[in-house]
């Protein structure tokens, strides 16, 4: 990681009796995108406002670049914030709206209208700067609001769920835009949301927090692959849990008996002794199906239970002995390749695709 623009150092807020933050420690680089993920009431949120000012944290430190900035304002922390909700003023023009927070902050008239022109070209929304928010479009206002945060160029741009109020489509269209966009700038971006698709595609790194606590740090890619808790294998991505027993272990492999399912080999763990009850995750996507008995460590006897298709995936419940029901995911490769409902089949998985929580 880069240089810290951001450090947060046991960062507390509580509200009465009610942790909302509780001791929170994160660190974000210069040139930087990282996101806070969580579910609702997860302390997300209340940790931005902490660190744009509009919330003072209970105990902790919030630095930038080395400097204390607990007790600062909002406008005196070198800052641009974008809300879901946009926050345009629906009286004032695309360009009276990027002009404004220039003229709280002084700026000269000239440059003013440079750094407007810039600011408009940089979301690709030259030319409309006489319209008003009301002829834009829901992707165009997002857009205004951007430029709006990123017209004065702040050192730190905030985003609280800024994506939420768009469709699907429009969301994915907007999440490439802001990632390209931040790339080009490289500006420091702390990002909030509860959508896991769009943590994994805009991050470097992912902040997974629970109940006001940040439960793991990392880039999307291991934390997909490497989640610490069973919490995060959850949250982040779809998995399967089954809980098992160790039975043996053989050099660096495992022998789990799920229960009231088959036997499952999993790579070892060094705490790992027979008889101890544990929980395993697979994702669904690293369960594979055959048409007849595969020469590999886990291999069940299957029956298709059900079959969902959503167009470029195809989802399956698979049921093993003893009525164990797996997910699995397969992308669909066209009309003859779907099973049916009541299917026999063949499920695989590799030992390393398993993770073992005792």
């Amino acid at each position: 990681m880069s240089r810290s623009l951001v450090s947060l150092v046991r960062v507390s807020k509580t509200y009465g009796r009610t942790v909302a933050v509780n001791h929170v420690s994160l660190e974000v680089g210069e040139g930087e995108f990282v996101t806070l993920l969580g579910p609702s009431g997860s302390g997300k949120t209340t940790t931005l406002m902490l660190v744009a000012g509009f919330e003072q944290p209970t105990g902790g430190e919030i630095l930038m670049r080395g400097e204390s900035v607990v007790g600062r304002p909002p406008e005196k922390r070198d800052i641009g914030m974008v809300f879901q909700s946009y926050a345009l003023f629906p009286h004032m023009t695309v360009f009276d709206n990027l002009a404004f927070p220039l003229k709280t902050r002084r700026v000269a008239g000239p440059a003013i209208a440079k750094q407007v022109e810039e600011a408009l070209a940089a979301v690709r929304m030259s030319g409309l700067g006489g319209r008003y928010p009301r002829q834009l479009s829901g992707g165009q206002q997002q857009r205004i609001a951007l430029a709006r945060a990123l017209v004065y160029r702040p050192s730190l741009l905030l985003m609280d769920e800024p994506l939420g109020a768009l469709d699907k489509k429009l969301r994915e269209e907007m999440q490439g835009e802001i990632k390209t966009l931040q790339r080009e700038l490289g500006i420091t971006t702390l990002y909030v949301t509860h959508d896991q698709q769009e943590a994994l595609a805009l991050s470097d790194r992912i902040a997974i927090m629970n109940g006001g606590d940040v439960i793991q740090v990392d880039s999307p890619l291991a934390l997909y692959e490497r989640p610490a808790t069973e919490f995060v294998a959850g949250f982040l991505g779809d998995v399967n849990l089954v809980e098992g027993v160790a039975a043996e272990t053989d050099g660096n492999l495992a022998r789990i008996h799920i229960v009231d399912g088959p036997e499952v080999v999993t790579l070892d763990e060094p705490s790992l002794s027979p008889g101890k009850r544990v929980r395993l995750t697979i994702r669904p996507e690293r369960l594979e199906i055959w048409t007849t008995a595969p020469a590999v460590l886990n291999a069940w006897p299957g029956r298709i239970r059900e079959a969902v298709f959503h167009g470029e995936l195809v989802r399956y419940g698979v049921e093993v002995p003893s009525r164990v029901v797996l997910r699995v995911t397969r992308p669909f490769r066209g009309p003859d390749a779907l099973l049916a409902a009541g299917e026999e089949i063949w499920l695989a998985s590799r030992p390393e695709d398993w993770r073992l929580f005792a």
